[in-house]
């Protein structure tokens, strides 16, 4: 018989964390206590492109506090980072932990100093006198590519009543995490091994690779990710810095510790968007879709890390997202540039090509004079041919994708908004509504958990996964609770220590709770099972999970903005969202995932921009040059849901954690758009900051510039 505990599924709760994060008793990576550690500070180089004549060291070396000055010719034979070529790579592309030949893009690190204090290594850092031979910055090289065909691409163009075309050139953006990036590393002379705090998203991947590129057993080394204040895919993959300072402490037999500031994580964190996405859609009279084509050119730099491919890939192979065209050709290529290396950003390629498709829709929704609504709902995938299979080999797995577009229309009072938009437009203000769809593919494959029933009051959950905010210590701990039927705090959550919680890959690509939870109701399920036929307790069940498939979150955007005339200032009046994200475990997680979200989406639409001049220096490497969206540049955001759970995990969870970045830009784009239209503005990039949406009127309205 089920007991009387009420389940705590679905239930908004906060994350057990957040009463000593905001007291500022949290322990980040920055934060760890070792003893006697030497600290780390690196040279790097001044510009993009050039030959390494000479490193001298010496008046370095001998500086107070200073225990070792190295150079690239120290870590020359070090390992490559693997990357996970989910497009094919065409060529080879290095890993230098410190330059040791040639120079590859501004901030790349060229030595490092080890010494007794912080100030200490900084200083000898300064003190190192480096001879480079600029160069002329090379072009970009292909180093991945793939395409996809599907139908007869060529006849459904020819015989369309209707082609639009768009390019969307998306802004490189630094992630840019309240916590930067640190690692401290204590090294244990009996055991020869090293403890690693780390700031990451992947602690046992990180382990794997420090082992593969250190040349080490695994065994040497226990990897542990503390909080962690945000990571957005930032911190998903090891840098050069880290490996040095692992490679340092197995090298110096001291602890080793190192905190990035700001300045370094402009300069030589990884960056996120920067793609040129171009597209074609061909559409009949009455609005159907019939072929789609789209080449996307994905930025990375000259280093890689593990995930660097993944933008490139989800921007073409996401096309042509909830909608049903039976005829595509897309294709996709990642580019090297002597700049900032790039990865995954929160999205990873979801909001590139979301972009790319509603830009295309709107347009067709003017060129044929239907309404932007009515055209997404005729051609929707409706629910009856749900799952489908997409022309790049995706599953897109349940919904109702028309639905939700009913629900937000409802929601939003749509007919209404748009009634408001005319009537500031009839006075002579530039309004603007816009709505864009969007589907969330999350991760696939496995996760894994380890459930401890000690007691009716005593259960220990142990995740592969790990978190960098997101509350998995609560909801974890609900889905625990609700199979075994304890209560909520019978049930203590361990993620992120390889010593002490089996191996897993970590908190990227919304697959924590799908995958990663999914983990915790199998053990849990399966424990339950055992204790029903009578064993007794304690028990112990631990599994890895292997998810059917990707899991399809999805869902629906609103903006109504209003740009002013005279300077160019864009305002959002008011956002609307619907979004599907599968079976909800915690209702307030998922809220704050889509605000967050939603903040980050805002940012990249109309303010947050990496730039570089024709040199490759870069010109914004702080906050007085990099527009970060604020509290109060955030709209009223009405937040709505609808819950169709995944056939393809056992939970029904979808993600949720990037739906704000994929929905948000693109409505906000669209909704710019449509308030420049009766200026004859059809196409304008993002970010759409003041000056540049002032200049757009300006030459549209045919005046001078003052």
């Amino acid at each position: 018989m089920r007991s009387s505990i009420s389940s705590p599924l679905g239930q908004p709760l906060p994350s057990r964390r957040s009463g000593a994060l905001v007291a500022g008793h949290g322990m980040y990576a920055g934060d760890v206590p070792l003893e006697n550690p030497l600290h780390l500070s690196f040279l790097r180089a001044d510009m993009a492109a050039g030959r390494i004549e000479a490193i001298e060291t010496g008046d370095a070396q001998d500086m107070p506090r200073v225990v070792a000055v190295h150079t690239g010719a120290d870590v020359a034979g070090l390992g490559r980072l693997a990357v996970n070529e989910v497009i094919p790579l065409v060529c080879e592309t290095p890993y230098p932990v410190l330059a040791s030949d040639v120079i590859q893009a501004v901030g790349q690190p060229v030595a490092a100093v080890l010494a007794d204090t912080r100030h200490a290594a900084q200083d000898a850092a300064e003190a190192i006198w480096l001879d480079v031979a600029e160069a002329t910055t090379p072009p970009p090289e292909e180093v991945a590519a793939q395409s996809w065909t599907a139908g007869d691409v060529a006849a459904r163009f020819a015989a369309a009543d209707v082609i639009v075309e768009t390019c969307v050139q998306h802004a490189r953006l630094a992630p840019t995490p309240m916590e930067p990036r640190a690692i401290a590393v204590r090294y244990d002379p009996e055991s020869e091994g090293v403890t690693i705090w780390t700031s990451s998203q992947t602690p046992h991947r990180a382990r794997t690779q420090l082992a593969r590129i250190l040349e080490v057993e695994e065994a040497r080394l226990h990897v542990i990710a503390p909080d962690t204040g945000g990571a957005f895919g930032m911190k998903a993959s090891l840098y050069p810095e880290e490996v040095f300072a692992v490679w340092a402490a197995l090298r110096h037999c001291r602890s080793v510790k190192w905190t990035a500031t700001r300045s370094d994580e402009f300069l030589s964190a990884t960056q996120g968007r920067g793609a040129r996405c171009q597209g074609r859609l061909s559409v009949t009279e009455d609005g159907r879709f019939t072929a789609l084509e789209a080449s996307v050119e994905a930025p990375v730099g000259r280093w890689l890390p593990n995930s660097a491919l993944v933008p490139a890939w989800n921007a073409a192979r996401v096309l042509p997202g909830a909608y049903k065209v039976v005829a595509v050709a897309l294709e996709t290529r990642a580019m090297a540039f002597n700049l900032g290396p790039v990865g995954i950003y929160r999205g990873a390629g979801r909001p590139e090509a979301n972009c790319l498709m509603e830009r295309l829709v709107d347009k067709a929704a003017r060129a044929t004079g239907l309404d932007p609504v009515e055209i997404r709902k005729r051609n929707l995938l409706p629910p009856g041919e749900l799952p489908h299979e997409t022309a790049t080999g995706n599953l897109l797995d349940s919904g109702d994708y028309a639905g939700v577009l009913d629900r937000l229309c409802a929601v939003a009072d749509y007919d209404q908004a748009l009634v408001r938009r005319d009537a500031a437009r009839s006075e002579g203000q530039l309004s603007g509504v816009g709505i864009a769809f969007y589907v969330e593919p999350s991760g696939e494959g496995w996760e894994s958990a380890r459930v401890t029933w000690h007691d009716e009051n005593h259960v220990e959950v142990a995740s592969g996964s790990s978190s960098q905010g997101q509350a998995r210590d609560v909801t974890l701990a609900q889905i625990a609770a609700a199979e075994l039927e304890v209560p909520l705090e019978a049930v203590d959550v361990r993620y992120g220590d390889t010593a002490t919680c089996p191996e897993g890959i970590g908190a990227v690509a919304s697959r924590s709770t799908a995958i990663g939870g999914s983990a915790v109701h199998e053990a849990c399920s399966a424990l339950r099972a055992r204790k029903q036929a009578g064993e007794a307790l304690p028990l112990v069940v631990e599994t890895r999970y292997e998810t059917k498939g990707q899991a399809w979150g999805y869902g629906c955007y609103m903006v109504e903005i209003e740009i002013d005339r005279d300077t160019g200032q864009l305002v959002i009046g008011r956002a609307v969202c619907v979004d599907d994200a599968g079976r909800v475990i915690n209702a307030a997680q998922v809220r704050g995932q889509i605000l967050g979200g939603f903040a980050q989406g805002l940012g990249e639409a109309m303010m947050e921009q990496v730039a570089y001049d024709e040199d490759g220096q870069l010109l914004t490497g702080s906050f007085m040059d990099y527009a970060m969206p604020r509290a109060d540049d955030m709209p009223p955001l009405v937040i709505d849901k609808i819950e169709t759970p995944s056939p393809l995990n056992s939970l029904g969870a979808k993600g949720v954690g990037e739906a704000g970045t994929i929905g948000a830009p693109a409505a906000i784009l669209n909704a710019a758009v449509d308030a420049l239209t009766p200026l004859g503005i059809t196409d304008i990039d993002m970010p759409l900051t003041p000056g540049k949406l002032w200049q757009a009127i300006i030459a549209a309205e045919g005046k001078d510039e003052p």
